[in-house]
């Protein structure tokens, strides 16, 4: 999976994005500082960077991943909210801006996000050989299998979506559970497996596979990363 550096000075922020991250699959990195920054910022794919460190500007770093011939996304964590503040970031080249306090959980979502438009990929899943057979477009929620729309409820297209954005990767049904309802929600896994056998049937009726969304028995599900027959 891609490593994300997290430039945070405030050791409860740092460690609680790093353990969601983590939890996410994620490799994770940290650093206090800009010259502890400096040292690991070449192997990260995404930087979460707080803009006031103890020894200079988040900015400087900001600059530096800019300059660089293969740089990193950047994502700005800020308690400043104002405008302005959000401009100058995004002016500068930033891909994200995140104001304090924040949820773990929507920042990695805003990691997942960042990384899907930088075009990042987990090395170990291999890439389909053709077009994709189901492709889901979040920012109009819309789902298309070879071209044809589908129609699907906020949770089967929030299943689809999570599901096909690490093809061949298995997701536990916690997972699931955490990514597509959140914290607070008692669901079973008979009503997961509900969803998916519904999804499953409306790609059918669609033209496509329902054999794409894959059953790894007694973990999860899994999109297949292999083009449809």
């Amino acid at each position: 999976m891609p490593r994300i550096l997290i430039v945070e000075d405030e050791p409860a922020i740092s460690e609680s994005l790093a353990y969601a991250l983590k939890r996410d699959g994620f490799e994770v990195s940290q650093a206090g500082t800009l010259i502890a920054a400096r040292a690991i910022l070449a192997s990260a794919e995404l930087v979460l960077l707080d803009l006031m460190l103890p020894d200079g500007s988040g900015f400087d770093i900001l600059h530096e991943a800019r300059r660089a011939a293969r740089g990193p996304a950047v994502i700005i964590l800020s308690s400043r909210d104002h405008e302005s503040d959000r401009v100058a970031a995004l002016e500068t080249g930033a891909d994200d801006y995140v104001t304090k306090p924040f949820s773990p959980r929507e920042v990695v979502a805003r990691v997942r996000a960042v990384l899907r438009r930088a075009g990042a990929r987990d090395p170990s899943v291999r890439e389909p050989t053709s077009e994709p057979p189901i492709t889901v477009d979040e920012p109009t929620r819309r789902a298309a299998v070879r071209g044809r729309a589908i129609e699907l409820t906020r949770v089967e297209f929030d299943l689809l979506a999570c599901l096909l954005s690490a093809p061949g990767r298995v997701f536990t049904r916690a997972q699931l559970i955490d990514r597509v309802w959140g914290d607070g929600f008692a669901i079973t896994d008979r009503t997961i497996d509900s969803h998916v056998k519904a999804l499953r049937r409306k790609v059918l009726e669609a033209g496509g596979d329902a054999g794409l969304i894959e059953t790894v028995r007694g973990v999860g599900y899994r999109a297949s990363d292999q083009p449809d027959g």
